[in-house]
């Protein structure tokens, strides 16, 4: 009866769930552009708060970017295995996410060079992504 019930919750989550689209993860781009922004004006400011607000945005918003359903359903097993872009996605929002956490203790330690060293790496991270995964 447990498991019956489990599998009926699981898939009903499954059917509710939204899915992710390539609007959206052109939403979540310039969400995630605008946020290196504010990073990048609490750093000409010296201005922690702002620093702070840029990070927290950027964290949310790159927990959201995947591959679109459309990508994610390709229906070409060996397309999928060989394009390995969900596993790339995922490492480089945990890179990013450990960059941006660098970066507020840096900035907030008085360490800006290391906090602007961080951030250059996350903006390779977007360069590797838009190379590797969306072929720019």
């Amino acid at each position: 009866m447990k498991k019956l019930i489990l599998g009926l919750v699981l898939a009903g989550s499954m059917l509710c769930a939204e899915t992710y689209t390539k609007e959206d993860r052109i939403k979540d781009m310039n969400d995630m552009a605008h946020a290196m922004n504010v990073i990048q004006s609490g750093f000409f400011y010296n201005n922690y708060e702002t620093v702070k607000v840029g990070v927290t945005q950027l964290a949310d918003t790159v927990e959201h970017v995947k591959p679109p359903i459309e990508e994610v359903e390709n229906q070409d097993i060996m397309a999928r295995y060989m394009n390995e872009k969900i596993q790339m996605s995922d490492k480089i929002v945990k890179k990013i996410n450990q960059k941006a956490l660098t970066i507020l203790q840096r900035f907030k330690a008085g360490d800006s060079a290391q906090a602007v060293q961080a951030y250059t790496k996350i903006m390779g991270q977007c360069m590797k992504c838009h190379r590797e995964i969306r072929n720019w």
